[in-house]
C-alpha cells in the first residue's frame, strides 16, 4: 500500500463501468471534447505559457511541449477522427460450437487500466484520452513537470466532459509529476493491467528496468534513410529535407543519412537544403571529404551513429553496398522507422523484407509514422517491440480478448 494506491483502485473500479458504455455515448464525449478544447484554446495556452517559461527555446523538448492555436485545432481535428472510427470493442474474432455443444465465441475486451509515462507532449493527454474511451479501458497518466499546467488543463476539460455525460471522471487521472508517483505506478501490479512509456530513450530504459507491470516499449526512433547508387536524386533531396526538417523533435524524423559511396559527388547537392535550414551534420571520413568547408558541417565519431537527436542535427554515414547499409541498421536501429530511397525494385523488396523495423519505407519519407497518417485516428504511441502490437497504436491495439464459452448444463 502507498498513497496512490486508492488513486489505482479508483480508476480500476470505475473502468470497468466504461465496457458497457454505448459507442454513441462515448462519440458525443469525444464530439465534446473536440468542441471544448477549440472553445478553451485561450485557457489552454495561458496554462501551456506557464510551462514554456520553465524552460529554455533552445531545448529540443520545447517544440513538442508548445501547444499554438493551430495545433489545438489540429489536436480537435484527431479527436474527431477517432470518433469516426468504428468501436474496437465487442468483434468476434472467432466463433465454434464444439461436438458437446458447448458455443465457444473469442471476442474482443478493453486491456482494462492503461498507465502512461510521458515527458513534454501535453499533445498527448488528449489522444491517450480519446483512445481509451473508445476502446473501454480506465487511465492513469503520469506526465513529467515540464507539462504539468498543460496536462492538467486538459484534464479539467476531459473531467468537465465527463461529468457533463454522468461518466467517472475516476476512471481517468494524472497523478502529480513526482518520482515518487512514477515509482508507485512501475509498481501497481493488480491495479494497472499495462505501462506505454512516450518519451526519450532514457525514460523507455527506465521504465522497462524498474517496472514490475507489463510495459510496451515505444517511441525512441532511431531513424536512417538509405540512399543506394541507383536512386533518383530529385526525390532523394525532397524527401531526406522531408524527413529531417518538417518537425526534427518527434521521433519518426530522420538521423542517420547513409549513402552509396559512388553518390558521394552527389552529397552536397543532397544536403544543401538541410543547411538552408540550419541542420547540424555529422560525416564520417568519406563524406567529410566530399563537403564543402561550413561551420555546419562536423566531423563525426563513434558517439554520432545510433542517437536519436530530437533537434537539427543528422549524421552521415559512407557505404560500398545494400550489405553494409544493413549492417550498419542493424547495429544501430532501435527498429522504429527505416527507408532505402532507390530505382532498383531488386535492392528495394530486399531492404523491405530484410530491414528488422516497426514501419520500412521506400522512396518515401519516414514522416509519415504516425497513427493519424496511417489511418488510425491518434495514436497512444508507436510500439518498437514485436510482442501484442508493433508500429503506430491505436484502438485495436487497445484491446485483449476473451473466450465466452455458453453451455447447457455441460459437465466434464
Amino acid at each position: 500500500m502507498n498513497e496512490y494506491t486508492s488513486v489505482f483502485e479508483q480508476v480500476q473500479k470505475n473502468s470497468r463501468r466504461l465496457t458497457g458504455t454505448s459507442d454513441d455515448l462515448v462519440n458525443l464525449i469525444l464530439e465534446d471534447l473536440a468542441t471544448l478544447a477549440v472553445r478553451e484554446v485561450d485557457f489552454l495556452l495561458e496554462e501551456n505559457k506557464k510551462d514554456l517559461e520553465r524552460m529554455d527555446p533552445s531545448h529540443p523538448m520545447y517544440d513538442r511541449l508548445l501547444l499554438t492555436d493551430a495545433r489545438i485545432k489540429g489536436i480537435a481535428s484527431e479527436i474527431r477522427q477517432v470518433k469516426s472510427l468504428p468501436s474496437p470493442l465487442h468483434r468476434i474474432l472467432e466463433e465454434n460450437k464444439l461436438e458437446n455443444g458447448l458455443l465457444l465465441t473469442k471476442t474482443t475486451v478493453p486491456l482494462g487500466v492503461i498507465g502512461i509515462i510521458y515527458e513534454a507532449r501535453p499533445n498527448v493527454t488528449f489522444d491517450v484520452f480519446s483512445l481509451a474511451i473508445k476502446s473501454g479501458n480506465g487511465l492513469v497518466l503520469k506526465g513529467g513537470s515540464d507539462a504539468d499546467f498543460s496536462n492538467r488543463a486538459i484534464l479539467n476539460l476531459i473531467h468537465q466532459v465527463l461529468t457533463k455525460h454522468a461518466l467517472p471522471v475516476s476512471a481517468f487521472q494524472l497523478l502529480p509529476p513526482d518520482r515518487s508517483a512514477t515509482k508507485a505506478l512501475l509498481e501497481a501490479v493488480g491495479y494497472v493491467d499495462v505501462i506505454i512509456p512516450r518519451g526519450s530513450q532514457g525514460l523507455i530504459n527506465f521504465v522497462r528496468e524498474n517496472a514490475k507491470v507489463p510495459v510496451i516499449e515505444t517511441g525512441a526512433g532511431i531513424v536512417h534513410t538509405y540512399v543506394d547508387e541507383s536512386a533518383d536524386l530529385a526525390k532523394a533531396k525532397k524527401i531526406i529535407h522531408n524527413a529531417k526538417t518538417r518537425r526534427p523533435s518527434v521521433c519518426n524524423s530522420l538521423d542517420c543519412l547513409i549513402i552509396h559511396e559512388e553518390l558521394l559527388d552527389e552529397l552536397g547537392e543532397l544536403v544543401h537544403p538541410l543547411m538552408l535550414d540550419n541542420v547540424k551534420i555529422f560525416a564520417d571520413d568519406r563524406a567529410f571529404a566530399h563537403l564543402q568547408r561550413h561551420e555546419l558541417i562536423q566531423k563525426a565519431d563513434e558517439s554520432h551513429f545510433g542517437t536519436e537527436f530530437l533537434s537539427l542535427k543528422m549524421a552521415i554515414k559512407t557505404v560500398g553496398s545494400l550489405n553494409e547499409a544493413l549492417d550498419h541498421i542493424a547495429s544501430y536501429s532501435s527498429k522504429h522507422s527505416e527507408a532505402i530511397i532507390s530505382e532498383s525494385q531488386e535492392n528495394i523488396e530486399r531492404f523491405l523484407m530484410e530491414v528488422d523495423a516497426a514501419a520500412v519505407y521506400a522512396n518515401a519519407s519516414t514522416a509519415f509514422t504516425d497513427g493519424n497518417q496511417f489511418g488510425l485516428g491518434a495514436e497512444i504511441g508507436i510500439s518498437t517491440q514485436k510482442l501484442h502490437a508493433r508500429g503506430p497504436m491505436a484502438l485495436r491495439e487497445l484491446t485483449s480478448y476473451k473466450w465466452v464459452v455458453r453451455g447447457n448444463g455441460h459437465i466434464r
